[in-house]
């Protein structure tokens, strides 16, 4: 899996988890500044995670087919969940959605508090299995950073120990080169002894030929 889908994967969990969280804060708070800026947050984030399920989107279809089908399988699950924050916030950010609710209870009877209750703890019950998620994908996530990183570590050390044995070899090779050029230097020098001696033989012999020539021409003349 590609390193780069796995930040941007990373960084969508986790704002998906903040996201949630303000989502259900937001639900208690009442119509006023302190809503407005918490649902401004909120907007901000889930603008962010769009361009985050872009930026993965692309990321997954420039892999090779082998990680392609798991990244584009995980995307979908991303989408969805993203689908549900942005239903999420519509029903937040509605400005008459506590009177919507209130008259909606009243018209169907439901004005029991025990029934109110179970409907908060339905919505609670959605966004702590959604949060669940979240963090079983920030965690997974984090394991397979480990992973990738543990891998890394040890490439690099057989990388370190591959470079320590080249240098050794390169060492040894570098005094193999040594030996050698003192080996040209011993035959270069042997090779002069031969001429130099083979000029001597040589001239020995030219010089007892030229004697015993003057030696037979000196016994002729008497």
């Amino acid at each position: 899996m590609s390193d780069v889908f796995e930040g941007y994967e990373r960084q969508y969990c986790e704002l998906s988890t903040n996201l949630t969280r303000k989502c259900n804060s937001a639900c208690l708070l009442s119509q006023g500044d302190e809503k407005k800026g918490k649902l401004s947050e909120i907007k901000s984030g889930i603008d962010e995670a769009d361009v985050l399920i872009r930026k993965m989107d692309l990321e997954a279809r420039s892999l090779q087919p082998s990680a392609k089908a798991s990244c584009l399988a995980k995307l979908r699950e991303y989408k969805s969940d993203l689908n549900q924050l942005k239903k999420e916030f519509k029903r937040v950010s509605s400005p008459d959605a506590n009177q919507s609710s209130r008259e909606e209870l009243m018209e169907s009877g439901l004005a029991d508090p025990h029934s109110v209750s179970a409907d908060q703890r339905e919505r609670l019950t959605m966004s702590v299995e959604r949060l669940d998620r979240s963090s079983d994908r920030i965690r997974e996530s984090r394991r397979t950073m480990l992973e990738t990183e543990e891998i890394g570590v040890a490439i690099v050390q057989d990388l370190s120990q591959q470079r320590q044995t080249l240098l050794h070899a390169h060492t040894k090779l570098h005094g193999v080169d040594d030996a050698i050029d003192k080996s040209k230097k011993v035959l270069t020098a042997m090779s002069r002894r031969m001429t130099r001696n083979k000029w001597i033989v040589t001239a020995v012999i030219v010089a007892l030929i030229l004697a015993i020539i003057l030696i037979i021409s000196f016994k002729l003349s008497h």
